[in-house]
């Protein structure tokens, strides 16, 4: 457990089973912070479940493709907390869409809310990240090896893996950025694809199991604390041995 007292995170896509892990781990590890997503009632319920006195948790209504919105986000975080610490971006968007018949408005949503979100949230939180800050971009196993009628998907993430490393190099050494790709998570999301494809990805998991959000969470939680205080600009793969890269 690491200790983030007086330390203020910025998470996008607060609502999702990964995300919802993050928050818990950070919770226990003293962290103030402030949760968006588009569902701010079950974000709410979420806060109050976690910290039922308000006071270490802020809940905002962001949709991450709009800039403006990205930018109150931010402001929130330094007005309540006095500054950024850390920023995890880990909205996303996975459905379903062979390239042949992806229309461009299909393709341009998805971008925007994988791409263009991590973008908007990472200009933002700038003007207010504090020395030895960190951010960590949840990227996917889809942007390092493609995913079948994902293409989309898989290029947004492709790019915010790029989009890290530049990052990594601008805002070093003030702020280390990192990325995490994780494979088979035993999120809502992951499970519907699993109904119809599972076999042949744990048939190609070494581990033979679907990872557990909590087990992103705690790679992200060190990511974030002074024992990666000398790693920026890297990709954790989490994902059971179903891909390994050097």
């Amino acid at each position: 457990m690491y200790d983030f007292n007086g330390r203020a995170l910025v998470m996008t896509g607060a609502n999702g089973g990964i995300s919802r892990a993050i928050a818990v781990e950070f919770h226990a590890c003293g962290a103030n912070m402030v949760l968006t997503d588009l569902n701010e009632q079950a974000l709410r319920d979420f806060a109050r479940e976690l910290d039922p006195s308000g006071e270490r948790i802020a809940v905002a209504k962001v949709d991450v493709t709009q800039s403006a919105e990205a930018d109150a986000a931010a402001r929130l975080c330094n007005e309540r907390f006095g500054g950024i610490d850390f920023l995890v971006t880990s909205a996303g968007h996975f459905p379903k869409s062979p390239t042949r018949d992806m229309t461009d408005e299909e393709w341009h949503r998805i971008i925007a809310i994988n791409l263009d979100g991590t973008f908007y949230i990472s200009r933002a939180v700038m003007p207010y990240l504090r020395e030895g800050s960190a951010m960590v971009h949840v990227a996917s196993l889809a942007g390092h090896a493609g995913v079948i009628w994902h293409s989309h998907y898989g290029a947004a993430k492709g790019g915010v893996l790029a989009f890290a490393r530049s990052l990594a190099k601008e805002l070093a050494p003030r702020t280390r950025v990192n990325c995490v790709s994780p494979g088979i998570i035993d999120t809502p999301m992951v499970r519907a694809i699993m109904e119809s494809d599972g076999d042949t990805w744990l048939a190609n998991t070494l581990l033979k199991r679907m990872g557990e959000p909590r087990e992103v969470a705690t790679v992200v939680s060190f990511l974030c604390s002074d024992g990666a205080g000398f790693l920026t600009g890297e990709t954790i793969h989490i994902n059971g041995g179903l891909y390994i890269a050097s």
